[in-house]
């Protein structure tokens, strides 16, 4: 019996991103197990838009079988949600992620990044355009012109849906509660769009740190994280970002980076990956990314400690990057479990898409709506007061279903629920 091996292939693009990322290619076996795991196969049930049939795409591409201009190529990979559902439930450990990070940067080599992506990635590089866009989102929400301009259709109407429901209820002041500091030192990351539309809830991570006896400080000059430019392909953004961040809490010093935003969490996770091949920067990366945790896996630490009563009806809802990127699947659990008699409420795909999926829901509009209507009805069957969920993308994304469909329901950090009971504790 011959015992000869097929040789491989060669490869049409060598030194391409792709091509450093053949050995995850090979583990695939093509098992089948992601397809049902996959939001958009189940949505749009064709093989091309899930995990098995993008690899098959990704090999042809790199063994020229397709070119980087290929329209069905660029289709079925631009759908993809990247939202890494099928690493959980791969069993050859097919690094899914960063397979089609690698894809992209590659095509992006070959082609121009879509105008639309290209024009949001600008802004999140640049300080003070991303400030200007943030200041003007303040504005629309708070003449309430998002809100009349909510029911529009098409993208622009979604975008207006989206400001409308990062709208909150005025809260009285609080105050910052003294802490000992006897669980370490935090530095959070204030990040983008949490600074820029949820501030509050930001002030709302460093109150409740606080009062889990954690000492929190600043990180100045702290930038973007690079998730969404890694996402869309632009790699060279998302090192240049990486860099800044890295060194930037090098010299907060902090113990912790704590991070309320899941999918900057997992992209600062990742920068060792990220900065494999800059031996200045490899081992920094590493360092840092060892020290980032997720808001809740800190407070899960600590307790957290109880407050006073919040009844309230909460279905959790798991963001993608928390739950199938970082692992971190019992945390958000433990700090709702912690808040008096709110009741957790069973929502059924808790652990599938949203279709948010960073600037997804502005460059693949179509794809996005079906993928949140799926995710929405299951919210109204489940019927609660509150959705809650640690990631600014899927609280806008949710949030902006749940306008649109006149739904009594709304989208909130778990953060902010335990900062209410800590509230309540306090006065009552």
């Amino acid at each position: 019996m011959s015992t000869d091996v097929a040789p491989r292939p060669a490869c049409a693009l060598p030194d391409s991103p792709l091509a450093n990322e053949r050995k995850g290619l090979d583990a695939c076996v093509h098992c089948g197990f992601c397809l049902p795991a996959c939001p958009t196969y189940l949505t749009l049930e064709d093989e091309n838009d899930s995990p098995r049939g993008r690899i098959v795409l990704m090999r042809m591409l790199l063994e020229g079988g397709l070119a980087p201009d290929n329209e069905s190529l660029e289709t079925h990979i631009g759908r993809c949600l990247g939202c890494r559902a099928c690493e959980t439930v791969c069993p050859s450990g097919v690094p899914y992620g960063h397979l089609l990070e690698a894809t992209r940067a590659t095509l992006a080599e070959r082609r121009p990044i879509p105008l639309v992506a290209r024009v949001i990635l600008r802004a999140f590089e640049h300080p003070w355009l991303l400030r200007l866009a943030m200041a003007g989102g303040r504005v629309l929400r708070a003449t309430g012109i998002a809100g009349l301009l909510s029911g529009m259709p098409g993208r622009a109407g979604f975008a207006m849906a989206m400001v409308r429901s990062t709208r909150r209820e005025r809260t009285p002041r609080r105050e910052r509660p003294a802490s000992n500091g006897s669980r370490g030192s935090v530095a959070l990351l204030t990040g983008c769009v949490m600074e820029g539309l949820f501030a509050e809830t930001n002030r709302a991570t460093e109150r409740v740190l606080l009062a889990n006896e954690y000492a929190v400080g600043e990180a100045p000059g702290q930038r973007c994280c690079g998730a969404l430019h890694a996402h869309a392909g632009d790699a060279g953004a998302a090192r240049r970002l990486a860099r800044t961040n890295i060194a930037a809490f090098e010299r907060a010093g902090a113990e912790y980076i704590c991070v309320n935003a899941a999918g900057c969490g997992a992209m600062m996770k990742e920068y060792p990956h990220l900065l494999a091949d800059d031996p200045a920067w490899r081992d920094r990366a590493v360092r840092m990314a060892a020290r980032v945790r997720d808001v809740s896996e800190l407070l899960s630490a600590a307790g957290p400690a109880r407050g006073g009563p919040v009844p309230l009806r909460v279905a959790y809802d798991a963001p993608c990057h928390l739950l199938h990127a970082q692992r971190v699947a019992a945390a958000p659990l433990d700090v709702l479990r912690a808040i008096p008699e709110l009741e957790l409420v069973p929502l059924v795909e808790s652990d599938v898409c949203c279709g948010s999926a960073g600037i997804y829901n502005l460059v693949e509009p179509e794809t996005s709506d079906r993928v949140l209507q799926r995710k929405t009805s299951h919210v109204a069957a489940a019927d609660p007061d509150v959705v809650a969920t640690g990631n600014p993308g899927c609280l806008m994304q949710i949030g902006a279903g749940l306008v649109r469909t006149g739904a009594r329901t709304r989208a909130v950090h778990p953060v902010d629920l335990l900062d209410e009971s800590y509230a309540r504790r306090t006065h009552s």
